[in-house]
């Protein structure tokens, strides 16, 4: 009985396989290191809109990549001030500005981020059955974190979508349930 496939076909098979296999992990998104967290000094840490401040002694883990993009890529959106005192920290990194919480405006993981490729680009966010457009102004940094810099607050998951309250209200989310919400985004 002959053979269906031929040592060469074998070969390629596996070859192909295995390729297939490479692209899948290039794909995935995985930590690139860890901080340990440290305590914020007395009234370092902003905790506006339930922000979490560093626990000392706590590993964290940091990355550089966020998860591949697509026509409806999912996130976790998470609220966030802009503004001046703002539990975001400083001004935001596409402008050296500060932004209103009135304006839909986001600030995304880092790997999303782009090194600033896509400041003041725009993007749309779906989520509770509404969509909006917002602004990119900010880095939600995924590499550092729990130090001055970033508030004392832990690095940002690979896959925040750190938003106004604007782009909450536009969600139609009731304000008793803004914090955190599954959501998909694209380019807009």
């Amino acid at each position: 009985m002959k053979s269906f496939f031929s040592n060469g076909s074998i070969v390629l098979v596996v070859i192909l396989l295995s390729t297939i296999c490479l692209v899948a992990e290039a794909q995935q998104c995985r930590p690139s290191g860890k901080i340990r967290g440290r305590k914020a000094p007395a009234g370092q840490c902003n905790k506006e809109n339930d922000s979490d401040c560093c626990v000392a002694g706590k590993m964290y883990p940091t990355y550089k990549c966020s998860p591949p993009l697509s026509g409806s890529t999912k996130a976790y959106l998470t609220l966030n001030s802009f503004e001046k005192n703002g539990d975001g920290g400083g001004p935001s990194e596409c402008d050296n500005q500060y932004h209103n919480d009135n304006t839909p405006v986001v600030a995304l993981s880092t790997g999303w981020y782009n090194n600033g490729r896509r400041c003041h680009n725009h993007i749309r966010i779906n989520g509770n059955g509404r969509s909006v457009v917002a602004m990119v102004v900010d880095e939600c940094d995924s590499t550092e974190g729990c130090d001055a810099d970033h508030d004392y607050q832990p690095p940002c998951p690979n896959n925040i979508v750190d938003a106004s309250k604007a782009v909450w209200k536009a969600l139609g989310v009731p304000e008793d349930n803004w914090g955190g919400l599954d959501i998909t985004w694209s380019d807009a």
